[in-house]
C-alpha cells in the first residue's frame, strides 16, 4: 500500500493562494480548509484596531532569510504562538528594546515570505498584501470576537 504524505502549505501560501482566489466562497474555502490559530491571529494583527503593537510602524531593519522553502528556517504556524509579546497586553514587563531585538530575530528565522506577512499583519497593511477583506475573514471564522484586545 502506497501512502501520500501532504505538505501542509506554509500561511504565505494559503494566503498566496486565497489572494488568487477568483470569488470570496472559493477565499473562505481556502482559509477554512487552511484554518490554524496562528492564521486566525495574523488576521486579527491586521483587522482589530484595540490590537496595540508594540514595533515601530514601517519597514524593519533585518535581514530576510534566503533559504529555499523546507530548509533552514523557523515556520510561522511553529513561531505563533510568541506573536503575543509584540503587543501591548502581551508582554509589557519587557523592555521596547527587547521586543523590538526579539521580532528581528523572529523574522530572520522565518522564511523571507512567511517574514513579510508578519510585518504586513504588524502594520496593518495585510489585506494591501493580499485581497482578503475583513469581511471575508469574519465569514471563515465567524468565532473570532473582535475588539477588547491588548492596553491602549
Amino acid at each position: 500500500m502506497i501512502r501520500f504524505i501532504t505538505m501542509k502549505l506554509m500561511i504565505s501560501e494559503v494566503l498566496r493562494k486565497a489572494h488568487n482566489a477568483k470569488t470570496k466562497a472559493q477565499k473562505i474555502k481556502i482559509l477554512q480548509d487552511n484554518n490554524t490559530q496562528t492564521l486566525r491571529s495574523l488576521f486579527i494583527m491586521n483587522y482589530d484596531d484595540s490590537l496595540v503593537s508594540r514595533i515601530p510602524p514601517g519597514d524593519v531593519p533585518y535581514t530576510p532569510n534566503e533559504a529555499p522553502k523546507g530548509t533552514e528556517h523557523t515556520l510561522l504556524e511553529k513561531e505563533g504562538s510568541k506573536l503575543y509579546y509584540y503587543f501591548k497586553g502581551g508582554a509589557d514587563n519587557l523592555p521596547a528594546l527587547k521586543i523590538e531585538s526579539m521580532f528581528i530575530a523572529l523574522l530572520e528565522g522565518l522564511h523571507a515570505d512567511e517574514a513579510q506577512v508578519v510585518i504586513a499583519a504588524i502594520n496593518k497593511t495585510l489585506h494591501k498584501k493580499f485581497r482578503i477583506t475583513k469581511a471575508v475573514v469574519e465569514e471563515a471564522f465567524p468565532s473570532i470576537k473582535w475588539g477588547n484586545r491588548g492596553r491602549k
